[in-house]
């Protein structure tokens, strides 16, 4: 059983994959959290099986939702935040339905950015706290036929370093969680299904990886977390290779 210095958390996104495996180690390691997702039976399944666990079921996807999500931080603040909450779209940028990307953009973007404010605003004068926002490995380049997610995961990161910088000296910890291929609901709601089978299992990194890098590298103030050594190797070589290849190469995986 992991250990970790949260005394209490909050998980977006606790319904499934990710956010369902952190729920659960959190649990098991004693933390009081608050589960946050549209799916309130199963947050209450997963709650039911750890003490001091709470529901609160929000659609972050709006206004309403994020209003509430925040006023739950700023009341009764949590040392640990994490915003997993987030959806992807596969196809052409003009084949795609633009109310979903809006959507996309909402629930990518601005609720990160909403609950990413409201849980510093509660850490930084208490001078503790963890922030981890999750984004992915596509974040760092542009991604032919899922252009608008690794847009939206490009402002996740690139957020998430520039204030894990502003907020270093105030004892508060910030990290982006960039994973890489995970067999989650992701590939269902995104369309992307069909990766499942193109890809060899030595490329897919395990809900249990993911979470467990996640949860230790923001105990440790990891600034950029990346799973699996394969996925830490892809991410240097993109920083190397001019970005019309790692444009090309992402555009090929996406359309496979």
């Amino acid at each position: 059983m992991a250990k970790y210095p949260f005394t209490s958390a909050l998980v977006t996104g606790a319904s499934s994959g990710i956010g369902a495996e952190m729920a659960r180690l959190l649990g098991e390691a004693g933390v009081p959290t608050v589960l946050v997702a549209r799916r309130g039976d199963r947050l209450r399944a997963i709650a039911e099986q750890y003490e001091g666990f709470e529901v609160l079921e929000a659609d972050l996807g709006t206004a309403k939702g994020q209003a509430a999500t925040v006023e739950r931080i700023m009341n009764d603040p949590v040392d640990l935040v994490v915003n997993n909450a987030g959806f992807g779209t596969s196809g052409d940028f003009h084949d795609v339905d633009v109310d979903r990307l809006a959507g996309e953009v909402e629930l990518n973007v601005k609720a990160l950015t909403v609950l990413s404010h409201a849980a510093l605003t509660t850490m930084v004068p208490l001078g503790r706290g963890y922030l981890l926002n999750v984004s992915s490995v596509v974040s760092f380049q542009a991604s032919p036929g899922l252009g608008v997610y690794a847009a939206t995961k490009a402002y996740v990161t690139s957020l998430t370093e520039a204030i894990h910088d502003e907020v270093k000296g105030a004892g508060v910890h910030v990290t982006a969680l960039c994973p890489g291929l995970t067999r989650t609901e992701f590939q269902d709601h995104s369309n992307t299904t069909g990766l499942a089978s193109t890809f060899p299992d030595f490329l897919w990194t395990t809900v249990e990886q993911v979470a467990e890098t996640g949860l230790r590298d923001v105990a440790s103030n990891t600034t950029i977390s990346v799973p699996g050594a394969i996925y830490k190797t892809a991410v240097t070589v993109s920083d190397i290779l001019p970005r019309s290849v790692t444009r090309w190469f992402s555009g090929s995986v996406a359309r496979r």
